[in-house]
């Protein structure tokens, strides 16, 4: 049985859920609102001021179904309540971000400079020159954007530099003279 799908997930005041029959999930929130689809199968009801997310039987998918379900939920509640955030540092000589308009420029050692462009649903913030924060309310689109930013350039195993996570640990390797 899951674990995570068994627990009802709380809605805190202020916040509004509504459930169609399509199992549509609206979210309404003092950040915002989202909705999500989530599978037919499984059965969402409101109870008690809580949401509780059930399944049909027991069977491999349901069983999957149902911890999945209950997580995006919880997510989608948490997210108009307190909203999500990534953060992102840059490590290298002369690796640094800015904000140009809506767009984030990235000059991290290749001969031009790389301008992404920001989402609506998404705010990014570049607090320092080396730092930089992505935040929304749907944490699947702040982690998306948070993986877009560092793939462009992502942290070498020999002298760590790169875009990478806060608190991101690198595995580092010898170069070729360390024996």
């Amino acid at each position: 049985m899951s674990r995570i799908g068994k627990r009802p997930v709380s809605i805190p005041s202020g916040v509004e859920v509504n459930v169609n029959e399509n199992n549509l999930v609206t979210v309404k929130g003092p950040k915002g609102t989202l909705a999500n689809q989530i599978s037919p199968e499984m059965d969402i009801k409101i109870e008690n001021n809580e949401v509780v997310v059930n399944r049909p039987s027991d069977n491999k998918k349901h069983r999957a179904l149902h911890g999945l379900s209950r997580s995006l939920v919880s997510n989608m509640i948490e997210g108009v309540t307190k909203g999500y955030s990534k953060n992102l540092e840059l490590v290298g000589v002369g690796y640094r971000a800015s904000k140009k308009g809506k767009n984030l420029v990235l000059n991290v050692g290749y001969s031009h400079p790389v301008e992404i462009e920001q989402p609506d649903s998404i705010e990014i913030e570049v607090p320092e020159n080396t730092k930089i924060t992505v935040k929304g309310i749907n944490k699947q689109l702040v982690g998306q954007m948070a993986a877009r930013i560092r793939a462009v350039r992502e942290p070498e195993p020999y002298l760590a530099k790169g875009i990478r996570y806060e608190g991101e640990y690198i595995r580092r390797k010898e170069g070729k003279t360390g024996k």
